[in-house]
């Protein structure tokens, strides 16, 4: 079970969006991370037939993409902007979309029954659409996805707009999801990659920055990562030294976290403390340095 992409280019008109993307993803969870407008929903829908593949060659289980037909038999995909029918309750939505795609009866209602249990929105399979909180509905979209038991499985910004609690649970209920196939989690929030995957990929401008392993990426910023307790009147001048990641008020001080080297005269200040690397910081890194390399 596998995901091959490689050299693939992808363009919205004239104007180049993905440059050369090589990737090989396998059973489990993959994050994919990159920040808004890096490239990730094109990426996404690429994969998942609804943008034709311009210009590279992408194979799912040894299925050349341009056989769309076969893909969609084995792709489930959660759209960053997902919308349901509101009208409708959880089981009619799902029966309807059934129903789209040519399913049989008895093996609709079945599939219905399961994926109703596995996101846990059984006891409110009678609920409108409507009514249902941020999380409901995401766990909803993800039924969808799972209707007809795909290989894979896309989401696209599936934590955008959801308070912490519901976060952690749709992140442990897509960890449950991989055990069994493959499933991309493409984010923003590095903190969501963190909690669930292992392996990743960093996208910034339609380019792959990294891909490896979070242990590797954590690696890659050790030594990087610093804090200093500061009065409020020094930061603008630190800022001028350092990229800041977080600042924390502590009282009529501040403490600064940022990503510093040897050559910032502020590593000289008593009060800085070298820290281990969050996933957060060692992205900030990783495209502070691509940055730096750029013409």
């Amino acid at each position: 079970m596998s995901i091959k992409i490689e050299g693939l280019n992808q363009y919205y008109g004239k104007k180049q969006i993905l440059h050369s993307v090589n990737l090989t993803i396998e059973k489990g969870m993959f994050g994919l991370l990159g920040r808004n407008g890096a490239g990730k929903s094109t990426l996404m829908k690429t994969l998942v037939t609804l943008l034709p593949c311009k210009s590279g060659s992408i194979t799912m289980n040894e299925i050349p993409i341009e056989r769309q037909k076969e893909i969609r038999s084995i792709i489930g995909y959660l759209p960053q902007d997902f919308s349901m029918y509101q009208n409708l309750t959880a089981y009619e939505a799902l029966d309807y979309l059934g129903v789209l795609s040519d399913m049989a009866t008895p093996v609709r209602k079945k599939r219905i029954e399961a994926v109703l249990e596995q996101v846990n929105l059984t006891v409110h399979r009678r609920l409108k659409v409507k009514a249902m909180s941020g999380g409901m509905k995401r766990r909803l979209g993800i039924a969808q996805a799972l209707l007809n038991d795909p290989q894979i499985l896309v989401v696209d910004e599936p934590t955008a707009g959801l308070d912490p609690e519901e976060r952690i649970r749709f992140r442990n209920l897509l960890a449950e999801i991989a055990a069994e196939r493959i499933v991309i989690l493409s984010t923003h929030i590095a903190s969501d990659i963190e909690a669930v995957a292992e392996n990743l990929a960093i996208i910034d401008q339609g380019k792959v920055t990294y891909t490896g392993t979070v242990s590797e990426l954590l690696e890659t910023a050790e030594n990087h990562i610093f804090t200093v307790r500061i009065p409020r009147t020094e930061l603008n001048a630190i800022k001028q030294q350092v990229q800041v990641i977080n600042l924390y008020q502590e009282g009529a001080n501040i403490e600064v976290r940022f990503i510093g080297n040897e050559r910032e005269k502020i590593m000289a200040h008593p009060l800085l403390l070298a820290v281990p690397p969050t996933l957060e910081d060692a992205y900030l890194y990783i495209l502070q340095q691509r940055a730096g390399v750029q013409p």
